[in-house]
């Protein structure tokens, strides 16, 4: 399988389940054309596992979304949930033992830890009594 490249309307059905590794890159960044073969080696090597690629240039809606600030920057998603993000090169040994950590993951309890944060941060009610 070869890594694809993707828009924002595409984005959200195309994370939404499964693995997900996303690269967002632009052409004329020099680290981005260096990872683009370890990106493209990578994807053929995991073929269960969609590689999708954005061009910030062409999707700078999305890329602002995600908060992309520099290029190139790699995230994986699993089952639409966003977990892991890091910005600049990534090696091919650095790849494969993401994913396999991705795949070792137990979904149920990821969401769960989320949505225990999530009421967390939640505000409280705070306000004064009459």
């Amino acid at each position: 399988m070869h890594a694809r490249a993707t828009t924002g309307a595409e984005f959200p059905k195309a994370i939404a389940e499964g693995i997900v590794v996303v690269d967002f890159w632009a052409s004329w960044c020099g680290p981005c054309r260096a990872f683009a073969p370890v990106f493209e080696r990578s994807a053929a090597s995991h073929p269960d596992v969609a590689f999708l690629k954005i061009d910030t240039d062409a999707e700078p809606g999305l890329a602002g979304a995600l908060q992309v600030q520099s290029i190139p920057t790699v995230m994986a998603f699993r089952d639409g949930v966003l977990l892991f993000r890091h910005s600049g090169l990534v090696p091919e040994d650095g790849l494969r033992a993401l994913i396999e950590q991705v795949r070792g993951l137990d979904m149920v309890e990821v969401r769960a830890k989320l949505a225990a944060a999530d009421l967390a941060e939640a505000p409280g009610d705070d306000s004064p009594e009459a």
